[in-house]
């Protein structure tokens, strides 16, 4: 314990409110982080739903397409069609949490006419096939994005209330321990120093 004076104590009770006050930001701050780890968990399932069953219909347009076109033309299709995309990985940030954002720097699905080969000479199967094999890839790209900031968002939640549940269970009451000790040892000094001065005026008056 430190030692036990009144300007010490006045520095535990502001250490405390300042552990109080730091308290109550870190909830705000868990609570700010919470609510954008939900919103963005709905989207997130989404997309991994959008995924499975696109990908579901996507399939079953290619097994007709081979079965209408051939395997050689739609391997010859593949070829034309065939592109690199570019991503731009930014950094974002959320009450001062940094994540990365995955952003396209084209639209993952084109139209018909823009894919490079005469789509007037092709069954709709294939052309629903590329389409929805199109949105795979632009929801893939999406779920990369939702991914890193999900888990960047956990940790932090996770690391916030382990700060929180240090100083509500550790440091504040060690500290309001410590309050409590030096201002009953000063309230019996005190009432030691007024009873000797009580006896001291007392013997005074007595002479």
């Amino acid at each position: 314990m430190i030692h036990p004076t009144r300007t010490n104590l006045l520095l535990l009770k502001d250490n405390a409110l300042s552990v109080t006050n730091s308290i109550g930001i870190l909830k705000a701050r868990r609570q700010a982080l919470i609510r954008e780890f939900l919103s963005t968990t709905l989207p997130f399932l989404r997309s991994r739903e959008d995924i499975r069953n696109t990908y579901g219909k996507a399939i079953e347009e290619l097994a007709l397409s081979l079965g209408h076109e051939g395997r050689n033309n739609i391997e010859s299709i593949t070829l034309v069609t065939k592109r690199d995309m570019g991503v731009e990985i930014t950094e974002r940030s959320i009450w001062g949490l940094k994540y990365r954002d995955v952003i396209a720097q084209e639209s993952s699905v084109r139209g018909t006419d823009e894919r490079g080969y005469d789509y007037l000479s092709t069954t709709p199967h294939l052309e629903e096939c590329i389409y929805s094999f199109e949105k795979i890839l632009e929801s893939m790209l999406n779920i990369a994005t939702f991914e890193s900031k999900l888990k960047r968002l956990g940790a932090e939640i996770l690391k916030t209330t382990r700060k929180i549940r240090v100083l509500e269970e550790r440091v504040l009451p060690d500290l309001k321990h410590q309050i409590k000790t030096i201002s009953q040892y000063i309230g019996e000094r005190e009432r030691e120093a007024y009873y000797r001065l009580k006896i001291f005026k007392s013997r005074s008056l007595a002479y």
